[in-house]
């Protein structure tokens, strides 16, 4: 590639690479300056929150020492209780055996008294607390007073006269949410973090629960674990913004992209640049219709390949698709890339991931397969040649056949290119062999199969002197496949689609009208007695209504795909009279 086309190309992708990379590098040097910021915040509000929760606890641990010292009774409950209020804190409580007796302040908490050991809501986990002799929490719950609360029950034990310990019942705290911890919380939203805070349902069930949050999703929140009592709490933030700072990226990259934009044009001007030029010399790997490796791909990795484990044997396959011009001409070039994509998706799924699979052009396909011999293959090749292969037409499908060739490296070739001729050779002695086969190359394969192959696919349909048709014989519903050139000029019809549709694809419409019944008669007969060639003279329709005279032979064939199919070449019965006078009679031209 010349200087004047890379250059450029090389300036803008490493101009894009470097911005890529330093774009990258600066937003994870963000993110990890943001992340460490964030480590530190959690902690410090996360310990901040953990001790506001401590204290609203140690109120039911005042109030236990109280009973301890007081061996079961409080004198003046409301007034240490008021003594004990904050603007946090709803409501202490007394619970003697479990019933609650005592609520300061009782006003707008009279329903609060209650059995906590015997309740469907509280039972279960304050008979906990009592087995355990452990403090427990319960919330947030809706406070009838409006807001949330955090409910502390502190499980009392004092000793009777036998020095034996009791259960006297619970002090309890209720705590507002989020007043306890606004400090924290609000300092967080301040600092423009999103934050949840999360605790266990309960020491009976280790599920977490929101106690407060700000936001509904956290993305790679950083978390600080906190310990309240026996129960697991943890918080976890993240910032409003996200982890990168995306106006600084843009401005960045954009940035960082105009001065590339800027370099490359310059590169382009100083080199006098063709843009379509570099783009139709830039080496493309892939197919656009089947998505495999296209020719240059493929020879390219199968270049590789090969020369990285020179020592290594490996398969080279070559296949095409039997009659595919047939497949185009019949149901369009559409649909005949249908077949290519379907034939492509079986290769996928059919052959390992280590498999090399390309498309050299057209119908053909190759494949190199590493890592194995002809006779450790050749049983997989044959089952994949004849798996059935199908596409869709108009609602219906419709199988096609493939052939395939295939030679080993190194034993049939050392050289990439030569061993691809090796797997082309064996790939058209199939051909010549009936199609819809696979074969392995062997010494003795003629190269120039492929030359003569061609010229009779390629030409004969074309370049043969005689027209002729290839129609599905049916008495109900008859469907012509092909005609060639010379039957086309012959009808008078420019192109296969202007002929399909004049004839609606029905040979019978070809024949004038009063010859019908006799014609078919004739066809019927000859395919009930059994007999493979016939001859019929007739008037041939035109597409401009007019009629000629032909002689048709026709030839019956039992196609596995199709059923019974008819090929017919016609000869113009006058051009015939005129180049063989003495062996017609005028007579005989009707």
């Amino acid at each position: 590639m010349k200087k004047k086309t890379i250059v450029p190309l090389i300036v803008f992708l490493v101009g894009i690479c470097l911005l890529s990379v330093f774009t990258y590098n600066t937003n994870v040097q963000i993110q990890k300056d943001r992340r460490t910021i964030a480590k530190l915040n959690v902690v410090t509000y996360g310990q901040r929150i953990e001790n506001d929760i401590e204290n609203g606890i140690e109120i039911t641990d005042t109030l236990k020492q109280l009973l301890i010292n007081g061996n079961g009774q409080i004198i003046d409950f409301s007034k240490i209780a008021e003594n004990l209020m904050s603007y946090s804190i709803q409501s202490v409580q007394l619970a003697p055996n479990g019933v609650v007796t005592e609520i300061y302040p009782e006003e707008g908490n009279e329903a609060g008294k209650i059995d906590l050991l015997n309740d469907s809501k509280r039972g279960e986990i304050s008979n906990y607390a009592k087995d355990h002799n452990t403090i427990i929490t319960q919330g947030p719950v809706e406070l009838k007073q409006g807001g949330s609360g955090l409910v502390v029950r502190n499980p009392i034990y004092l000793e009777d006269e036998n020095g034996q310990e009791y259960f006297w019942g619970f002090t309890i705290a209720v705590l507002r949410v989020p007043e306890v911890f606004e400090d924290s919380t609000n300092a967080l939203s301040k600092f423009k973090y999103n934050y949840r805070l999360l605790r266990e349902a309960s020491v009976l069930d280790k599920k977490h629960v929101v106690v407060d949050a700000n936001c509904d999703k956290m993305i790679r929140p950083v978390t600080y674990n906190l310990t309240v009592g026996k129960e697991k709490w943890k918080l976890e933030i993240m910032p409003r913004a996200g982890w990168s700072n995306s106006k600084t990226l843009y401005l960045i990259f954009f940035g960082g992209l105009s001065l590339v934009l800027l370099l490359t044009g310059l590169t382009i001007v100083l080199f006098l640049l063709d843009e379509r030029r570099v783009e139709l010399k830039e080496l493309a790997h892939k197919d656009g219709l089947t998505k495999l490796y296209n020719r240059y791909g493929f020879d390219e990795m199968a270049e590789k390949m090969i020369s990285k484990n020179p020592k290594e044997h490996c398969v080279a396959v070559l296949l095409d698709v039997d009659d595919f011009k047939l497949i185009n001409d019949m149901y369009g070039h559409a649909y005949g890339d249908k077949a290519l994509i379907s034939l492509a998706e079986n290769m996928r799924k059919f052959f390992p991931s280590s498999a090399l699979l390309g498309r050299n052009g057209g119908d053909e396909f190759c494949i190199l397969l590493p890592n194995c011999t002809m006779e450790e293959i050749k049983e997989a090749l044959i089952e994949f040649t004849k798996t059935p292969k199908t596409f869709s037409y108009k609602g219906q499908t419709y199988s096609f056949c493939i052939s395939l060739g295939y030679a080993e490296y190194p034993n049939n070739a050392i050289e990439r290119s030569q061993l691809m001729r090796c797997a082309d050779t064996a790939l058209y002695e199939v051909k010549l062999h009936g199609k819809n086969g696979c074969k392995a190359y062997q010494e003795g394969f003629q190269s120039g199969v492929r030359k003569q192959l061609g010229f009779v696919l390629n030409d004969i349909s074309e370049n043969l002197p005689g027209a002729f048709i290839i129609y599905r014989a049916d008495k109900e519903d008859d469907e012509i496949f092909y005609a060639n050139k010379e039957f086309l000029d012959m009808a008078g019809y420019e192109n296969l689609d202007a002929f399909f549709n004049g004839t609606k694809k029905s040979f019978r419409n070809l024949i004038r009208e009063d010859q019908q019944k006799a014609v078919e008669a004739s066809i019927w007969n000859q395919i009930e007695s059994g007999s493979k060639n016939d001859y019929i003279h007739y008037q041939l329709r035109r597409q401009d209504g007019t009629y000629i005279p032909v002689l048709d032979q026709g030839r019956i064939v039992d196609s596995e795909r199709f059923g019974r199919v008819f090929y017919v070449l016609f000869m113009d019965w006058q051009a015939m009279q005129s180049h063989y006078s003495e062996k017609f009679n005028a007579k005989d031209v009707r």
